[in-house]
């Protein structure tokens, strides 16, 4: 019973425990599960994605106080959530005790754990992130913790990688139908990387790369309980670093701010000389996180340069691709840049897997985020599922009758995500003399934003054949993408929609009008 109740089984309970919560909430992010679950609980826990996105908004998100209760440990115990609580942490943790350091020797096993000078780059890695989200300050600054933060980076595994990779080999296991992701293959390998990294340094990305853990590293400098070494109990055999996390020197000063809180430490010592205190004296700690002044100004550089590149490449100005098509419920593209976090919960939950991870499509600071490709899937008209799980507001929570412009939202028309045009070269009836009115058939509003004409024209054979030609309303259309889809032209589309006219840009209106809907109403009567 007394070996039950040691602290290393403790947390090992709360680690199987988080884990699989983490698990769960992934799972049930889909259409036919989700019902009501707190699904980016993870995410609106971590206090960095808080920080970040109140710094490039000046607002912080509602969903995003509960990052507020992790705060608390961390300012009394250190870094507990590393150890105890991040599912990413404990996927490090667990694959590096299975990838053989276990079984290495135990003198290996105390050198593998010793403080080097490298961990300190997570720091430099958290100030060019901050430094990048305060930009121009007045001008905002470019939110890029999505590309490091461990939750953000586990949940874009998760629904990438992951879970298609699962779903190939067992077909129906997650899917109805496989999904497919751009990209998936350069996050599957940086998911690789950091994993097999375990087995030259365990826990390689927690101690280098974790802007979070940085982050609560700087926090948990002001702790008021750590881990502390009696020196005339202690015996110097350096065995509390067989089994240490967070390689934080508890056989000399404890590096405070590396302290995972694990307690390996207070049972592998065999002379009781380390234990957990309130407020132990300071001369036998190391406080702060140790970050040369040199590289911290390098970091600020680089955070502060990759601004700079980023914005003035002008992808989220005039000169936007027309391939940035975003979900339903977006903020204007430069407010969707400061508050999309790149974990790709809308991805995952979409049902229709129409929205895929950008790659240089919106520019360097819109790598991973979001974007409609139509020629895999399409916009399902009354699905707002997007902005329910977005953790940050960039998508923000609609209803249907907001989306499809239809009860109290009549007056202000349909969310428009972009326009349809025709390439009258590969368009059937138009080049190439055949009968086709696929996309006027799917088109989901009411009236149709594709209608045909009837023309007779004689063929080649000197035969007379009557065609539909169709043509686009841009009034009418929302740009959902279906027709697009559905076109038998299936290399490149004869009808392919582009993100102007979106509604959340005024920017990026096509009409003079802007779209007024008073004339969709009058056709939509005359129809009656």
């Amino acid at each position: 019973m007394k070996n039950l109740l040691k602290l290393r089984n403790v947390r090992r309970v709360a680690q199987v425990f988080f884990f699989s919560l983490f698990l769960f909430f992934v799972f049930v992010t889909d259409l036919r599960y989700l019902k009501g679950y707190p699904v980016s609980l993870f995410l609106e826990l971590d206090p960095l994605v808080s920080f970040a996105t109140a710094i490039t908004t000046h607002t912080v998100y509602m969903g995003l106080m509960w990052s507020l209760l992790l705060l608390l440990p961390t300012l009394l115990f250190g870094r507990i959530f590393c150890n105890w609580i991040c599912p990413y942490g404990i996927l490090h943790h667990v694959t590096g005790w299975l990838l053989g350091k276990r079984r290495a020797e135990e003198r290996e096993r105390i050198e593998s754990n010793r403080y080097r000078k490298l961990y300190s780059l997570k720091y430099v890695i958290l100030i060019a992130m901050i430094a990048a989200a305060v930009g121009l300050s007045l001008h905002g600054g470019s939110l890029q913790i999505g590309w490091l933060d461990p939750i953000c980076l586990f949940h874009r595994s998760m629904t990438a990688v992951i879970l298609p990779f699962m779903n190939l080999f067992f077909p129906g296991s997650v899917y109805v139908r496989q999904y497919f992701h751009v990209g998936a293959w350069i996050i599957g390998f940086m998911l690789l990387f950091l994993v097999g990294m375990n087995v030259v340094i365990p826990r390689f990305f927690c101690r280098v790369l974790c802007p979070l853990g940085a982050f609560l590293g700087t926090l948990s400098s002001v702790a008021l309980w750590r881990i502390d070494r009696d020196p005339n109990k202690c015996v110097d055999c350096d065995l509390c670093l067989k089994s240490c996390e967070g390689a934080s020197d508890p056989h000399t000063q404890l590096r405070k701010s590396e302290c995972f809180v694990c307690f390996n430490c207070i049972e592998d010592c065999p002379e009781d000389a380390i234990s957990f205190k309130f407020l132990p004296a300071l001369q036998r700690e190391v406080t702060a996180p140790v970050v040369p002044a040199r590289r911290a100004f390098l970091g600020t550089l680089i955070g502060l340069g990759f601004f700079a590149f980023g914005r003035t490449s002008g992808a989220s100005d005039r000169n936007y691709d027309k391939k940035v098509i975003r979900p339903p419920g977006s903020v204007e593209e430069k407010d969707f840049l400061d508050r999309c976090i790149k974990c790709d919960q809308c991805i995952r939950t979409c049902p229709t897997n129409v929205l895929q991870p950008a790659w240089m499509e919106s520019g360097l600071e819109g790598i991973w985020t979001p974007i409609l490709n139509m020629k895999i899937g399409f916009c399902e008209v009354n699905c707002t599922l997007c902005g329910q799980v977005c953790p940050t507001g960039a998508i923000q929570r609609i209803t249907i009758e907001e989306k499809t412009g239809t009860g109290p939202f009549v007056d202000e028309g349909p969310i428009k995500l972009g326009t349809a045009f025709y390439d009258y070269g590969r368009c059937l009836p138009w080049s190439m003399e055949t009968p086709c009115v696929v996309c006027e058939e799917v088109c989901p509003v009411s009236p149709k934003a594709i209608y045909s004409r009837e023309v007779t024209i004689v063929k080649r054979d000197g035969n007379p054949i009557t065609l539909r030609r169709p043509y686009v309303d841009p009034a009418l259309c929302i740009g959902c993408g279906i027709c697009e889809h559905e076109c038998p032209v299936t290399d490149e589309a004869a009808i392919r929609v582009t993100a102007v006219g979106e509604t959340r840009s005024k920017d990026r209106r096509l009409l003079m009008d802007g779209g007024d809907v008073s004339s969709v109403r009058d056709l939509e009567k005359r129809s009656r």
